[in-house]
């Protein structure tokens, strides 16, 4: 069942793999070696990439030999996925359900996906049930409280006055977790899986203002719905900020180097 936080979801990711690829997607494509280790995926294993997006991880995995499915509920990041990765078998399909037999695959990964699903644990229980007993699952989600870089454009908003719109709802209460290293490995917990390992990944991810100004730009994730839901004047206040907070993160060269961190889980169906 979709909640008011997955159709929002929807809405706000529609349309948007191109601005995605152009802007986040480098980012959130760091932890994808770690993440396919943890799962185990190597030659001859069925692997299943959740919230594929742009197709990183259904890619490596190829690479590897790992005879991959990967789904996403955006058409156009279907679209681009099948591209990067066009000996797997990519899909349109949503959390919390999917098109699959109980204990189809050797291994599970989703690169950020429980971020934008409305019931985290029953997302979980549906990636336990399509994975066999003894197979593996790995996941990455943002940790809380952000990095550095990770927050610099949440200060720029908070800068200019801007508050959360009331059109885009958050997790419920219930529903939500602690984004900790014990909570979401609490969470994999309750979802069945066993010898639940998680940790906490850092990096400098490097890019430019330009470029990073651009997601939000074009309206990409919550922060980008955020910033085009205002009126002109006050995006313009937004990118001022935005430019002048910069300054505590420039590089050599005009390069951008953002501090993030993020948070690994895996454990054993």
């Amino acid at each position: 069942m979709q909640t008011a936080f997955d159709e929002a979801e929807r809405q706000a990711w529609a349309g948007q793999a191109d601005a995605y690829a152009a802007s986040f997607a480098k980012l959130c494509a760091y932890p994808v070696p770690g993440l396919l280790d943890a799962a185990g995926v190597r030659e001859g294993v069925r692997v299943l990439d959740v919230g594929t997006g742009t197709g990183t991880a259904a890619a490596v995995a190829c690479e590897r030999g790992a005879k991959v499915t990967a789904v996403d509920a955006e058409p156009g990041m279907v679209a681009r996925a099948a591209l990067a990765a066009p000996e797997a078998d990519v899909r349109l399909a949503a959390l919390p359900c999917l098109p699959f037999a109980d204990d189809e695959f050797d291994a599970v990964v989703g690169s950020f996906v429980l971020n934008h699903v409305g019931r985290p644990r029953e997302a979980l229980g549906e990636l336990r049930r399509v994975t066999r007993p003894g197979g593996r699952i790995a996941a990455t989600i943002w940790a809380v409280p952000p990095a550095s870089g990770q927050a610099l454009l949440g200060r720029a908003v908070q800068a200019a006055g801007v508050t959360r719109p009331a059109h885009l709802p958050a997790l419920a209460p219930e529903d939500d977790f602690l984004r900790t290293e014990q909570g979401f490995a609490a969470l994999l917990g309750e979802a069945g899986l066993t010898d639940v390992v998680c940790d906490t990944l850092t990096w400098a991810h490097q890019t430019t203002v330009e470029e990073w100004w651009s997601g939000p730009a074009a309206g990409v994730a919550t922060i980008g719905q955020v910033v085009t839901s205002q009126a002109p004047g006050v995006i313009a206040e937004i990118k001022n900020h935005f430019e002048s907070l910069c300054a505590e993160f420039a590089g050599p060269g005009g390069v951008l180097v953002l501090p993030h961190a993020a948070l690994m889980a895996h454990g054993q169906a």
